[in-house]
């Protein structure tokens, strides 16, 4: 068996992005890099598959019965070979994969992932970076009350940490409209100041605990709004002025937490994705349901998380 090697699986439509990120080009299988040695850091993929194991196989009952001699959760990534893993599949346990209502807490069962090189070359991970299969929450989605479908990122990102504004909280929606965040938020029974020059959607500015500021996000002093609980920003531009006032609201000291999209307009910033990871106590991702862009999360105290619960 090798064991030195991690895989990535890419975001679909981001590979690219995914290969300039880790720097250097290994075997590809479809959206799966694989690169020798330990996992290194890669927003853009959407899981990452530890300690791989490239297992020889006579038969697919061979292969399902070295997946479950190593753990009992498997899911697969099939670019190709479709009919042979299903297969497979129908002779592991079954993994439910049915979609998430919101404020239903992620799964804690190991997951592992598999694929296919050949008809008799698998290739299995027992440990992966997401519990969700192939990277991907899915959700019983809202398709009347929310005014845009934005509020899946943030569902997608309460959802994968474990941590959403507790009712009280006061929030900073930077960009605002129509107000899909803002609708998540006060939701949660969290205080919201929606900042955006366009207008809200009226139902969502109706909702309890919502303000409005109709004003440019950039032109906020945080010593004069005052400490605010978290600051969530989906504004849409250039990720180098998202970056400035991500410092600006940070060297104030006025929020504790901190939900970003970094939007790239035309080609991907690397430069700047790459200054977002690195600030202390930070975490960078392309969400599931993320477009060319990514989000950016500081937690002021990860350890006093509050979990997630339905509004």
């Amino acid at each position: 068996m090798d064991t030195s090697l991690t895989a990535y699986l890419a975001a679909e439509g981001f590979e690219a992005d995914l290969r300039c990120e880790l720097g250097e080009t290994g075997r590809e299988h479809g959206r799966l890099m694989l690169l020798p040695g330990p996992a290194r850091p890669a927003a853009w993929a959407q899981n990452v598959w530890h300690d791989v194991r490239t297992i020889p196989i006579a038969s697919i009952g061979e292969g399902a019965k070295a997946l479950k001699a190593m753990q009992r959760n498997w899911w697969p990534y099939a670019p190709t070979l479709h009919r042979r893993t299903a297969l497979m599949v129908e002779k592991l346990p079954k993994v439910s994969a049915r979609p998430l209502a919101f404020g239903q807490k992620a799964p804690t069962a190991p997951l592992g992932s598999f694929t296919l090189l050949d008809d008799h070359t698998l290739l299995a991970a027992p440990h992966c970076d997401s519990a969700f299969p192939n990277g991907e929450i899915h959700f019983v989605e809202d398709r009347v009350t929310p005014p845009n479908r934005a509020y899946l990122k943030l569902w997608d990102v309460f959802t994968r940490l474990g941590v959403a504004p507790a009712p009280g909280e006061l929030c900073l929606d930077l960009g605002a409209c129509p107000g899909g965040w803002t609708w998540v938020l006060a939701g949660l029974g969290a205080r919201v100041i929606s900042v955006d020059k366009a207008p809200l959607d009226p139902r969502i500015e109706a909702m309890p605990g919502v303000s409005v500021r109709r004003e440019s996000a950039f032109g906020l002093d945080p010593a004069a709004l005052g400490p605010v609980d978290w600051l969530f920003s989906d504004v849409i531009c250039y990720p180098e002025r998202l970056l400035r006032l991500v410092e600006r609201f940070m060297a104030s000291g006025q929020v504790g937490n901190f939900v970003c999209t970094i939007k790239f307009q035309g080609e991907t910033d690397h430069a700047v994705a790459a200054a977002f990871a690195a600030i202390p106590g930070s975490r960078l991702m392309h969400l599931f349901h993320n477009k060319h862009e990514l989000t950016w999360v500081r937690l002021r105290t990860p350890g006093l998380r509050t979990q997630v619960t339905e509004g």
